[in-house]
């Protein structure tokens, strides 16, 4: 998001805001964790950190936010960011209903705590999956990210599950397999890593990065449209882009 923040402050005077030059336009992000992107490995997070560096975000690490006025915004450290702008962004938290569903379990992320089986702790007809989901990761003694990839894979095992517990076979456990991550800094960039068994970790950038992103973003498409649809939604895309404007105007 502050990638494409910065980019947009480039474009309007493009559409009449003569007056706002980029110089005019300063973003801030302020990260109450001592690490940027904290969920990701360490190496993907310095290098997406250089990169927002480079672009001219000023990047605060460690720092709460605690009182957010008209003027601007004011940290735990007592430092004041004038901002007309505020954009807040907390995370991955379940829906407020799903903590007051009788008779299930759930955490302080109002998550319904589930077992390797995706069953729920309390109801063995009742599963779980995706952001919803609390689901133990045994390698890393805590739960599975919320993340697109765990979903799917979840949905996948569930769908078995179901169909074993339909014909009284035993269920099979949920076991989340990382595959990497990758971050899209708009058109300035694509960082990220791939998780394999022959080469180990591999860390990707630039028009490789871009490239798997958007072969992912495709199949995350197929699974869900199939093949036709896709295929019209890519033609439509492609000349989509070339009429549409770079920002939204409304």
């Amino acid at each position: 998001m502050s990638a494409q923040l910065h980019q947009a402050a480039r474009l309007l005077s493009a559409y009449g805001l003569d007056k706002v030059q980029p110089s005019d336009i300063k973003i801030h992000l302020i990260e109450a964790s001592p690490s940027l992107l904290p969920g990701l490995p360490e190496r993907l997070s310095r290098a997406t950190l250089n990169q927002l560096t480079g672009l001219g975000i000023e990047v605060l690490l460690g720092e709460r936010v605690v009182e957010v006025t008209a003027a601007g915004m004011r940290t735990h450290a007592g430092q004041f960011i004038p901002a007309a702008l505020k954009v807040w962004a907390a995370g991955v938290k379940a829906p407020d209903f799903l903590k007051t569903i009788e008779g299930l379990e759930t955490n302080r992320f109002n998550q319904i705590v589930v077992r390797q089986t995706l069953q729920t702790t309390v109801d063995n007809d009742i599963y779980a999956i995706g952001d919803c989901a609390a689901c133990p990761w045994p390698e890393r003694n805590s739960t599975v990210p919320p993340r697109a990839q765990s979903a799917h894979q979840m949905a996948s095992r569930v769908f078995k599950n179901i169909r074993r517990r339909l014909e009284a076979k035993p269920q099979l456990d949920y076991r989340y397999r990382d595959y990497g991550s990758l971050v899209s800094l708009g058109k300035y960039s694509t960082i990220g890593n791939l998780m394999g068994n022959l080469l180990g970790t591999v860390m990707i950038e630039g028009l490789i990065a871009r490239l798997v992103y958007l072969s992912l973003y495709k199949m995350h498409q197929l699974a869900i449209f199939g093949p036709v649809r896709v295929g019209l939604l890519t033609l439509s895309g492609f000349f989509r882009r070339r009429l549409q404007p770079k920002i939204k105007l409304h």
